[in-house]
């Protein structure tokens, strides 16, 4: 793939999660529910991890030190839990080291005022529950979310169907396939607003006219 990697990431971004999860062969899917705190927000980028001990968000604070611009900070703990590992002030930290997306694989809290940042934030719950900061956690280690492996420098792809990863070996394939797949989806929408039907045109018609 020719270009900078920062455009690969922007185009990923934009083609969306359902795209790039179909054009990777329907693998990467973080298949949890999550809280798009920012309705309609986007974003992509490298994953910075931290994985906190199990109602704690000691490791939260720490993985600041290391958090760099553009990076999508991913936040869990050792069993999902309706516990705030975010919230104002961390955030706060957040944007100042040029965090592109929160994905917290637990809860957030000072929402309202969470939604008034740039960066944005999808997690699993919203609770006002607050965490310890007792036990230290661990960084830059890969983690399992909603059955996929997220590891450090994986592609986060987020956006309002989801959350998709991408290994960053396979970027420039799945980006192939996801430009071709946008456009592959373009021609069939033309013949939809034309009247075609998608029964006729996936040839489920004739399948199944052999069948009867």
């Amino acid at each position: 793939m020719t270009g900078r990697p920062e455009d690969a990431v922007a185009e990923l971004r934009e083609l969306g999660v359902s795209t790039v999860y179909e054009a990777s062969g329907r693998q990467g899917l973080v298949d949890a529910e999550y809280h798009q705190l920012v309705p309609g927000s986007r974003a992509a980028g490298p994953a910075r991890i931290a994985r906190c001990g199990q109602n704690d968000n000691r490791a939260v604070h720490e993985v600041m030190d290391r958090l760099q611009p553009g990076e999508v900070l991913v936040l869990t703990m050792p069993d999902p839990a309706p516990v705030a590992l975010v919230g104002e002030l961390l955030l706060t930290q957040a944007a100042a080291r040029g965090a592109v997306a929160v994905l917290v694989d637990g809860a957030a809290r000072d929402v309202e005022v969470l939604r008034e940042f740039d960066v944005p934030v999808w997690c699993r719950w919203i609770r006002a529950r607050g965490a310890t900061k007792t036990e230290r956690g661990e960084i830059d280690v890969a983690v399992q979310m909603g059955g996929t492996r997220v590891a450090p420098g994986d592609l986060v792809v987020l956006d309002s169907d989801g959350v998709v990863v991408v290994g960053p070996a396979d970027v420039p394939a799945v980006l192939e396939a996801s430009r071709a797949r946008f456009d592959k989806e373009e021609a069939m929408r033309t013949r939809l607003q034309a009247g075609e039907l998608s029964y006729d045109i996936h040839g489920l018609r004739r399948e199944d006219t052999k069948a009867s």
